[in-house]
């Protein structure tokens, strides 16, 4: 592949930049622009290492957050800047769903896993829902398409944290095409059959089970097969969601097995589900995509 990239990262026109701050070798910067899909204003966050700032097309990880969080979340407290530097590698974390903002009003809910910053990275076919709660299309064709025509990127890997692990197993497995690495940190494996996903795809979908069904990351990789050479999942042993039931990680184990998909299933002792346990593995993560991106 052709690693040169002539387009000038200030010459983009649909891009606002936020803000730029100097990280190690490389910035750590914010962009906002009008989304098509969500019909509101989105923001991601980027972290471009040196190399891609000189023009050379990097890999790029796609990082798909949990419930509550937004871009801020995983930028500030993870600590995969010196990894991303070190190796070259483009980080990208958008918000987790379209919001209010002046002038435009977003359907929300009182319950922390509906509604704004509760996604599950799902188009929603139901009102009020779905004039707004697009982020499947969102994230694999606006946001995808857009990354790729403004920052030098050679392929892109897709991870995230509970919902979002849920997402980037989810999409990972619909969109093989797109990506070229799979991998999660404590991710609901099994949407349809947790408390949490189960009430959004009320919201979002109403009482069709066969939507909910294309919802649910371990249904798909078991009706999908085998996409990857391997997937990576790392799972706090000690996760307070893991033991309520909310996350599924059996189903998921299940579910690659019988699709035949190899998966490396680490349960680490003693984590939670908190950014302390993101800030554990990420590193290793950040590898897996990087040593992905070069068979690629």
């Amino acid at each position: 592949m052709n690693n040169s990239y002539n387009h000038s990262l200030s010459a983009n026109t649909q891009l606002t930049q936020k803000s730029v701050n100097r990280c190690f070798d490389g910035e750590q910067r914010y962009y906002s622009h009008q989304s098509a899909a969500t019909k509101t204003p989105m923001t991601f966050s980027i972290y471009l290492p040196d190399e891609a700032l000189a023009g050379q097309r990097c890999p790029a990880i796609l990082y798909l957050s949990g419930l509550t969080c937004n871009a801020d979340n995983v930028t500030h407290k993870a600590h995969f800047q010196q990894k991303c530097s070190e190796l070259g590698m483009i980080f990208i974390a958008p918000d987790t769903s379209p919001r209010s903002s002046e002038g435009n009003e977003v359907a929300n809910d009182e319950r922390y896993f509906v509604g704004q910053g509760a996604s599950y990275y799902v188009d929603a076919t139901q009102a009020p829902w779905a004039e707004h709660f697009n982020m499947q299309s969102y994230i694999v064709d606006e946001l995808y398409d857009l990354l790729r025509s403004e920052f030098p990127i050679h392929s892109i890997g897709i991870t995230g944290h509970s919902m979002g692990g849920h997402g980037a197993l989810l999409l990972g497995f619909k969109f093989p095409s797109k990506f070229v690495s799979v991998s999660a940190l404590s991710p609901v494996c099994a949407a349809s059959e947790s408390a949490w996903g189960q009430a959004a795809y009320t919201e979002y979908f109403g009482d069709d089970k066969s939507l909910w069904a294309q919802a649910d990351a371990s249904q798909i990789i078991e009706q999908f097969g085998q996409q990857y050479s391997s997937i990576l999942v790392d799972q706090g042993a000690a996760d307070e969601f893991l033991a309520d039931g909310q996350l599924q990680t059996s189903k998921l184990q299940q579910a690659c097995t019988k699709a035949k998909q190899p998966l490396t299933l680490r349960y680490q002792a003693a984590h939670d589900h908190s950014y302390y346990f993101i800030q554990t593995v990420i590193n290793e993560h950040i590898e897996h995509h990087w040593r992905m991106a070069q068979l690629s």
